[in-house]
């Protein structure tokens, strides 16, 4: 999507604002004893309640085996995306990621998080730190003219110093008038290759990185994603507009 009206920036802008505000109340919820379904319940009534309508709820692509069943994705520990919420209960040293999309006033926003569960190790906390740091780079290197391989190297380099694994087969992309839109926004790539980025484009950037090897695998409920070696993952992933001067992240959370 390319902004091309006031409305159309006023409602991205209000809604990324608001869904950040919702991922932050819902991962403030996060402790020993929940279950992942009971922060599913927080995140709709939270979107509801200001006016949105959750996106991922009932979103379904050829190639899904059933429409997905709830507001959040919410993946635990080797679980790198798209895990379903349940009566799991999450445990001390859990590390967890909240995937949350919004419709709010006919457009969409999307946003993620990974944070500890009670306490964890410093290795988790590392992987945690590492992606944020990852996702900051990549909007660092978005503006008007850039390609998306620029913006791919530049998470790929803040990541290599630290040896994680970055997972390729899911990326960032664009987002506004849907879920997902073009262009795709690989967490890798070679400067000055790919897609040039638009003035007024709305994306997605959303690292993901494991512990261990990079590679995943869908899980047999046919929606999450998993390691392949039963390493933790972490995503971190925030909704922006191309400036010309830089990326104007839209979902940034309360105190960040």
């Amino acid at each position: 999507m390319i902004l091309r009206n006031a409305d159309q920036e006023r409602a991205i802008l209000e809604g990324g604002v608001i869904l950040g505000r919702v991922l932050d109340t819902v991962a403030r919820a996060v402790r020993p004893g929940i279950t992942t379904q009971s922060l599913d319940d927080l995140a709709e009534q939270c979107i509801r309640k200001e006016g949105g309508v959750p996106s991922f709820k009932d979103y379904k692509t050829p190639h899904d085996p059933f429409p997905y069943p709830a507001t959040l994705c919410i993946s635990v520990n080797d679980e790198v995306v798209h895990g379903i919420p349940s009566a799991r209960v999450l445990k001390d040293g859990d590390i967890v990621g909240l995937d949350i999309g919004m419709i709010y006033k006919g457009h969409f926003t999307d946003t993620a998080i990974t944070v500890p569960v009670g306490k964890v190790t410093k290795e988790k906390l590392e992987l945690i730190r590492v992606t944020a740091l990852a996702l900051e780079a990549g909007i660092a290197a978005v503006r008007t003219g850039a390609r998306t391989g620029d913006v791919g190297n530049a998470i790929a380099s803040a990541v290599r110093p630290f040896g994680y694994g970055i997972v390729r087969e899911l990326v960032g992309h664009g987002v506004g008038m849907s879920v997902h839109e073009d262009p795709q926004l690989p967490n890798y790539g070679e400067k000055g290759k790919g897609e040039k980025l638009h003035e007024g484009e709305v994306i997605a950037l959303e690292p993901m990185l494991t512990m261990g090897k990079r590679n995943v695998r869908l899980a047999d409920d046919g929606w999450a994603w998993v390691t392949s070696d039963g390493s933790d993952a972490a995503h971190m992933e925030h909704t922006m507009i191309v400036r010309r001067d830089g990326a104007e992240v839209v979902t940034r959370r309360p105190g960040e």
